[in-house]
């Protein structure tokens, strides 16, 4: 039996998502831009599905843009509002933000004549709102801010940010990554001070390749694709219908409310101090389970001396699956800029894993991966280089 505790990287697509995608597939699979009555009907459950992701957003004044997941939604919300700005600025992002943001800040600040810089972060990973106070001012543009950190599960603080660009920045737009924080925590763009916000369905039990970027209506971006005009003009291409019904799927799938927040919680909680108290070595990374501002489905923790890559090629053979940071960059031996940013030592950083929950997890197999971690490590370390 394989556990699998790296659901941030990605999610086991739900039977309702499955099976939305293969009646799509066999009945649904006119294109919506046709005429004829068979087009019409998937042009409506298109309009369906938007209404669907933007419910739990509280959709009232929101517009739904279909994209092929968070890095295009990240990236549209970025170049499409420099390259839509008409005078020379400052685009700004946390030292904490995925690459699909920090690397589409730099590279359209450098198309488009503008300047990107860097959010510094504290030693718990949320951003230093003393710093980004000192960097706001009429030349800012742009403000990208993740709900949750990908790696360490710091909430951060956005309501905070949003009150202080509405007094040093005005004229500056917040964006929001929130692809780890989607139907796992409560957010509402109304009254958020949030432009735009970025989702992907194969954080939440849909498909991959699908995505959406919510935007407050009224928002202007420049759009990035040339072609038929789909997506009022933002987003052209025929549109993923198979998709987009699949991750519609999911997000009415998923468990809404505190119910599920609180049992992501219970196994974060569980987890952590079942591994404290046969490791009382190991370090929490970010802010501890207990924390408001730590996000209920991700734990971060280090285990020196043992290196993190010995540790999970160890787990695998045990049938159990954990992270080792973002998914996107694990596989470059790099050392986490995250961490880096916290001021983490270099040591530390190569003995942290990341265990990512979710709402199919259950409390026997946490059990199972933390007495497997306890005993590989109890190994592992009488043999590792201190």
């Amino acid at each position: 039996m394989d556990i699998y505790l790296d659901n941030s990287a990605t999610t086991r697509s739900c039977d309702e998502a499955v099976a939305a995608m293969v009646a799509c597939m066999r009945d649904g699979y006119h294109n919506p831009s046709a005429l004829y009555r068979p087009a019409v009907a998937a042009e409506r459950a298109l309009e369906a599905a938007r209404e669907t992701i933007a419910m739990p957003l509280g959709m009232e004044g929101c517009t739904v843009t279909f994209t092929s997941g968070g890095t295009e939604s990240d990236n549209l919300a970025i170049f499409g509002a420099l390259c839509a700005a008409r005078e020379p600025g400052e685009v700004l992002y946390t030292a904490a933000e995925h690459p699909a943001v920090k690397n589409a800040c730099i590279q359209a600040a450098a198309r488009y004549g503008h300047t990107a810089r860097v959010i510094p972060l504290d030693a718990h990973g949320a951003l230093n709102l003393t710093a980004l106070a000192d960097l706001l001012g009429p030349r800012t543009l742009l403000i990208c801010v993740m709900q949750v950190c990908n790696e360490t599960g710091v909430i951060m603080p956005v309501a905070k940010v949003a009150q202080l660009r509405d007094q040093l920045a005005p004229k500056a737009a917040l964006h929001m990554d929130g692809v780890q924080g989607y139907l796992r925590l409560p957010f509402a763009m109304k009254g958020s001070g949030v432009q735009s916000y970025a989702v992907s369905a194969h954080k939440v039990h849909g498909p991959k390749g699908v995505g959406a970027l919510v935007t407050q209506r009224g928002y202007h971006l420049h759009p990035q694709m040339a072609g038929g005009g789909q997506e009022n003009g933002l987003r052209s291409g025929t549109e993923n219908t198979v998709g987009i019904a699949g991750f519609a799927a999911a997000v009415q799938a998923y468990p809404q409310g505190d119910k599920a927040r609180a049992a992501l919680l219970v196994l974060k909680q569980e987890a952590a101090q079942l591994l404290q108290t046969s490791i009382p070595s190991m370090q929490v990374l970010g802010l501890q389970p207990e924390d408001a501002d730590s996000a209920p489905h991700i734990l971060y923790a280090a285990f020196p001396p043992v290196r993190a890559e010995t540790l999970v090629h160890a787990l695998e053979a045990d049938g159990v699956m954990v992270g080792t940071g973002s998914a996107c960059s694990s596989r470059k031996h790099k050392r986490s800029e995250v961490l880096t940013a916290m001021g983490v030592p270099p040591q530390v950083i190569d003995s942290s894993i990341r265990l990512s929950f979710s709402i199919t997890n259950t409390a026997a197999e946490i059990r199972f991966a933390a007495e497997r971690i306890a005993a590989h490590y109890q190994m592992l370390a009488r043999f590792t280089r201190r």
